[in-house]
């Protein structure tokens, strides 16, 4: 593009035309879940904030094929939508619930693929990426393979530990993961588990999550838990000590440990954040336990105010049966607040000194001794904090930027 001095020897200003992805993605907010896959959101949009990237995002919305309860909400928020960085358009496909799960890709690609020919023929992409592995990642191939671009799959974890333990998602994973370009894990361990299903593990390159360092922040104070107790109307003393648990309310993440651990921490209370079939089952035990006076259910909670949760917090407990690299282990850290966890996923990624806190077994005696160790020894937050300073939304972009400029220009070279 010209530039307007047109005076002799004045250079002229060119503008490369930025590249254009077509992101698929169920894990996706919308109106009905605000929280629901707001770390893709980030991603997704820290990517569009890159010069030379344009990001459209289908987020497809599963609905039964007669819409009651729950899914009113839903069908809902099945409508398209637009941020300041990229568009996000919303088509319906039919979902089976609880035993549709070998269905949803056909069913994915059969909604998304009319309306991806006509967003392709409007104005080109340049290449395709599925954010989560199943059933997204299948039924982004379908796609990419129809459009001639190139495919991109991310995995995170339960669609590898999950979906990977079920053969027929496994041999639509690995099929897809043969068509890609690239596939990308949040942590070594994951790529790991990736090959150890037969995807090619020179396709597998480390990209981990990202993180908002403004909001993710050591808060320490003398005033916060005042402050914190207030919000959240729970009385907080200043020296008490307290734990956070932060995770969807199911048996994976192993809350009930939390809560039998406890049971061998009589002075300490716990806030649990996160929402899930699973809340009943863990409020019964919290009584039958006895400790409803120290347990604090919090639902889901803003992104404001978790930070202060954590912040507040001299330790956060998740003793996960399987993970990536969570992003609560993340946020937690970045605040300034050890962790206790199982050694799963990427554990040993971030936990590699006493200022990450302590890998233990997953069992309410070792978790129970876990915490008691950090709270005889707490480390110092801002130590805590260093250990995921690399983690933030723009080298997340421009890792990101950088792995698929490379797909962009293999596919061209090829």
């Amino acid at each position: 593009m010209a530039g307007r001095g047109a005076d002799a020897g004045t250079p002229a200003l060119t503008m490369t035309t930025p590249r254009r992805l077509l992101s698929l993605s169920t894990l996706y907010p919308n109106a009905a879940r605000p929280r629901f896959g707001t770390f893709v959101a980030h991603s997704l949009e820290a990517l569009a904030a890159q010069p030379e990237w344009e990001v459209t995002v289908i987020n497809p919305i599963g609905l039964p094929p007669v819409i009651a309860g729950e899914y009113r909400a839903l069908a809902k928020a099945a409508v398209d939508g637009e941020s300041e960085s990229l568009a996000v358009h919303r088509p319906r496909f039919t979902l089976i619930p609880r035993v549709g799960g070998r269905f949803n890709p056909r069913m994915i690609e059969r909604a998304v693929l009319p309306l991806a020919r006509k967003l392709h023929a409007e104005r080109p992409f340049d290449m395709v990426d599925a954010q989560f592995f199943y059933p997204d990642g299948p039924a982004a191939a379908a796609i990419a393979r129809d459009l001639k671009l190139p495919l991109a799959i991310k995995a995170r974890g339960a669609d590898i530990h999950y979906w990977g333990g079920k053969p027929y998602a496994r041999a639509m994973m690995v099929e897809a993961a043969q068509y890609a370009s690239r596939v990308l894990a949040v942590s070594q361990a994951l790529s790991d588990d990736m090959a150890a299903m037969g995807m090619e593990r020179e396709k597998i390159a480390i990209h981990h999550t990202g993180l908002d360092r403004d909001r993710f922040r050591p808060l320490q104070n003398n005033g916060l838990r005042r402050v914190l107790g207030e919000r959240l109307s729970i009385p907080m003393t200043p020296h008490e000590p307290i734990i956070a648990t932060v995770g969807a309310l199911i048996p994976r993440k192993g809350q009930d440990l939390v809560l039998r651990a406890l049971c061998e921490l009589p002075a300490t209370r716990l806030l649990l954040v996160g929402t899930g079939p699973e809340e009943d089952g863990l409020r019964a035990l919290a009584e039958k336990l006895r400790l409803a006076d120290r347990v604090h259910f919090l639902g889901s909670v803003d992104h404001d105010l978790l930070p202060l949760i954590l912040s507040a917090s001299n330790a956060m407990v998740l003793p996960s049966a399987s993970e990536g690299l969570a992003n609560a282990w993340v946020e937690a850290l970045a605040c300034g607040t050890p962790i206790v966890i199982a050694d799963v996923g990427g554990a040993r990624e971030l936990v590699r000194g006493a200022a990450a806190g302590l890998i233990v077994a997953r069992d309410p005696d070792a978790i129970a001794e876990g915490v008691r160790t950090i709270l005889d020894h707490p480390p110092q937050p801002a130590e805590t904090a260093q250990v995921v300073a690399q983690f933030g939304w723009s080298q997340h972009a421009e890792a990101l930027a950088q792995l698929y400029d490379g797909i962009v220009e293999g596919s061209v070279r090829g």
